[in-house]
């Protein structure tokens, strides 16, 4: 039995690294925002590093339940921009860490990830919005988990590196 899938793993955290309404449609623009500080909606994300160079403009995610609980339907719902174009090639650096133990720690084809959300390279530059719903399995093991993702194009520019922490089922 699998402790967490990759897909599971990818379905928490990949719509990010592929979704995306512009913020000039909305009046605004993406703020300054650090390490560690938390991604916009309703979810348990964190940005690793410091985004502003990065090809996503991430204006929101939301979760649903917040925290994500085994057994259940989890229906995310993500909006930003995306700066570049997204081709085959594209990759995440993946680790899903149980409490101190890493369960996984691989880079997977993000192209081929990206058929768990209806999505398919190359994704356009430009305004998407996200909604998918994931039924989570019930066998997920009781405790706190660690997810982190980095994701690149094909010529490793950066797309977005979130990080979920404490999560737990």
């Amino acid at each position: 039995m699998k402790l967490l899938s990759p897909a599971t793993a990818l379905l928490c955290l990949a719509p990010l690294a592929v979704t995306a309404t512009p913020a000039s449609f909305f009046g605004y623009t993406q703020d300054v925002i650090a390490e560690g500080a938390p991604v916009r909606g309703d979810n348990p994300l964190e940005y690793c590093s410091e985004p502003s160079g990065d090809i996503l403009e991430i204006q929101s995610v939301d979760l649903a339940p917040n925290p994500p609980k085994a057994g259940t339907t989890l229906k995310i719902k993500a909006a930003g921009n995306l700066h570049g174009r997204v081709e085959a090639g594209a990759y995440v650096v993946l680790e899903v860490k149980y409490g101190l133990i890493s369960l996984l720690r691989e880079t997977a084809d993000l192209c081929a990830q990206l058929t768990n959300v209806d999505l398919q390279c190359p994704l356009e530059e430009g305004p998407m919005v996200l909604t998918k719903e994931v039924d989570l399995p019930s066998q997920i093991p009781r405790g706190r988990y660690t997810v982190h993702a980095d994701v690149y194009t094909k010529d490793n520019k950066r797309i977005t590196c979130l990080d979920a922490k404490d999560i737990q089922f």
